[in-house]
This record gives structure tokens, C-alpha cells and sequence, in this order.
């Protein structure tokens, strides 16, 4: 049973979006600047109009989550294993909830979804596969995401961010990825539309990432584009 002190230093954590309960001092993320809001278009460029097909990599996956579903949804366990009971690896997330995805990208269009309606507190995109592991996704210039957290979206990379409304809260949302045009766009599953898109500089491989902090993602791949983003 944990004590009352470190129940009390778990929860200021989860309100800091930090989950390791290892030290007093908890590490926060830069400020966050805002950036005017954008609107970008997906073009058409060679590749798959089938996305890729994965499951959630638990070598990377922080110590404060649990895969489930044959590694297709993750949980978030506020205080978490121990760190030192988790296999040690480079892969691994050491500070921040987050989780890549077992593929690699180097190429092509890619679409996958991820059942949202079970967490207030999440962050789902891509991140560069050599990504720093003490890092958290949406906070440097390698990721790019888009985030839900005190019941609003916002569209994050290189610790920048800028709002993106006319969202609500859906039960699912749809990712779609055009690496040659560098867009990653965050989709409406029912109206089959792009709400709003990120523009990024791709240079290497890119995974499917995802940083959680309450409740369960679940996620589908191996999707075909719809046509009405085509």
C-alpha cells in the first residue's frame, strides 16, 4: 500500500503529466509558445492507400503502462511498476507515458485509428523512431501529435502548439500520414473529413506514438485510406 506521501507526489505528478514517482523533483516540459492556427491540405503522393499494419511495442512503453488486447490498447496505472522491476532497454520511455508503435515509416500514405472515448488525457501521431527517450512527444522537434487534455485538442511539435477546435470529444479519431508531403492530419471517423493537419520535415523512419495519462487507447491499423480524403 503506498504511503500517504507518495500517493500525494503520484497525483502531483498526473497533474504535471509526469509519472515517474522516483524523486522529489519532477521534471516539467518547456513552456509550451502558441503558434497562429493553420489549416493544411493533404496532397496526393505515391505509396500505400492501406496503412500499416502494428501493434504497440512494449519495449518502449514506460513503466506507468500496460499493454492489453494482444498489444493493441495501452492503460495508464497511475503509480506504475517499479521502474527497476521493468527490463531494462534503450528503447524504453524512462520519464513520460508514452509508447511507440512496433512499425516503422519510411514512406508512403498511412491511415490508422485509436478508440479515445475511455481517457481525458492523451497524445497520438508520430514521433522519429530514434526519438530521445527522455523526451515526451509533442515537446521537441522529432514528434508530432495531437493532444486532448482539460476537454480541448491542440496540434503539438517542437514544443509549440496551437489549438484546434470544432473537435468535441469523439469515441474514435483517425490518423492519416503522408510522409512524402510531410502532413500528418488528425481525421473525423464519422464525417470522413481532416479536421486539421500538422506540416513536418520527415528525414527517417517515423513510428506511430502515443503518450497517455488517463484511462485506455485502443488502436486499429492495417486500415484502408477512405476516399473521401483521397
Amino acid at each position: 500500500m503506498a504511503s500517504p506521501a507518495s500517493s500525494t507526489l503520484a497525483h502531483f505528478c498526473r497533474l504535471t503529466g509526469h509519472t515517474s514517482v522516483r524523486s522529489v523533483a519532477v521534471k516539467r516540459p518547456p513552456a509550451t509558445a502558441a503558434l497562429p492556427a493553420r489549416r493544411w491540405y493533404i496532397s496526393r503522393s505515391t505509396g500505400n492507400t492501406a496503412g500499416i499494419q502494428f501493434r504497440l511495442d512494449e519495449r518502449t512503453a514506460h513503466s506507468s503502462l500496460d499493454l492489453f488486447k494482444k498489444d493493441t490498447g495501452v492503460i495508464y496505472r497511475m503509480l506504475g511498476l517499479d521502474p527497476t522491476r521493468v527490463q531494462d532497454n534503450p528503447e524504453r520511455f524512462r520519464d513520460w507515458a508514452v509508447v511507440f508503435g512496433s512499425q516503422e515509416i519510411t514512406g508512403g500514405r498511412h491511415y490508422w485509428e485509436v478508440t479515445v472515448e475511455r481517457s481525458q488525457e492523451f497524445r497520438l501521431g508520430v514521433a522519429e523512431a530514434q526519438m530521445a527517450r527522455d523526451d515526451c512527444v509533442g515537446t521537441n522537434a522529432t514528434s508530432w501529435v495531437f493532444g486532448y487534455a482539460q476537454r480541448k485538442w491542440s496540434a503539438m511539435t517542437g514544443n509549440k502548439m496551437v489549438p484546434v477546435r470544432l473537435v468535441g470529444k469523439p469515441e474514435r479519431v483517425g490518423v492519416l500520414l503522408d510522409y512524402e508531403a510531410g502532413l500528418l492530419a488528425l481525421v473525423d471517423t464519422e464525417r470522413r473529413t481532416i479536421v486539421h493537419s500538422i506540416r513536418g520535415r520527415f528525414r527517417g523512419p517515423l513510428c506511430p506514438a502515443f503518450g497517455l495519462w488517463d484511462g485506455e487507447l485502443l488502436t486499429h491499423s492495417g486500415l484502408e485510406e477512405p476516399q473521401s480524403l483521397v
